[in-house]
């Protein structure tokens, strides 16, 4: 039987894009843990904010992967190293065009609670940042590609996720999960439902784009023509809980 690994994106995908709610898919997640089942949090979030919630939902004993993949949180873990965030505001102050983009340490945490829909206390925890650093670009837009061409000439990239571009010094979601996967199990399931999803979704053995209709829908990905991509048609934490148990039925995992 093969070993089934899950890496899911957070936010438009098993949490819900405006409240944060997950509770519909509590019963989809009980079944995977009931089975022994490894599910990797791959999330834009920070490990300040992932910690909580992956104890939360049951999964504190796997490791996860922490702003947009620029770090890896593991199992166990609250905290982690990261040395990347200074060098990386230092790159974005010399940026041609910076005053356009404004980042999660130039929002009050009141401003931020509201960029982010979350309260001040998960707001101060998503700006405890240690590898990358999201933001919202509102200049013009003819200016957004020398701004990040002058990033790129400092080896910064630039991820677009549910809400924000997110700023890092390179490693992806896709790439994290290759090195956690060897580890976890033999056949991968990818789900997400933004661009910075694509390249997991991509690297997954099952890919599964969750359907969120707050933007507009990832374009058609190579593996969906091979049939390796798939998409829901419940959004949210309700798709995902749809898909992941179509997923196990297939695999036969007891219900």
């Amino acid at each position: 039987m093969a070993r089934l690994a899950f890496f899911t994106d957070l936010d438009g995908t098993l949490l819900d894009h405006e409240s944060y709610d997950w509770s519909p898919a509590a019963g989809a997640l009980a079944r995977l843990k009931a089975a022994g089942l490894p599910l990797v949090l791959a999330t834009s979030k920070t490990a300040a904010e992932v910690a909580p919630l992956r104890e939360a939902l049951g999964f504190a004993h796997c490791p996860a992967v922490v702003e947009n993949g620029a770090g890896i949180l593991p199992a166990g873990a609250e905290t982690v190293d990261g040395a990347d965030h200074a060098r990386l505001v230092e790159a974005l102050e010399a940026a041609p065009g910076r005053e356009n983009f404004r980042n999660f340490h130039a929002m009050s945490l009141g401003e931020l609670a509201e960029a982010t829909g979350l309260p001040e206390e998960g707001a101060a925890r998503a700006r405890q940042r240690q590898f990358s650093e999201p933001g919202l670009w509102e200049g013009p837009e003819e200016g957004r590609e020398p701004f990040l061409a002058a990033l790129a000439a400092s080896g910064v990239s630039a991820r677009a996720g549910g809400r924000f571009l997110t700023l890092s010094f390179g490693r992806t979601k896709a790439q994290a999960m290759a090195e956690l996967a060897p580890d976890l199990g033999d056949t991968i399931v990818a789900l997400g439902d933004a661009p910075n999803d694509a390249e997991m979704l991509e690297a997954a053995d099952i890919g599964i784009i969750i359907a969120n209709p707050a933007h507009p829908p990832l374009p058609l990905l190579a593996g969906e023509g091979a049939g390796r991509i798939t998409r829901s048609s419940l959004a949210g934490p309700d798709g995902w809980a749809d898909e992941v148990s179509r997923i196990l039925d297939l695999h036969e995992i007891p219900d």
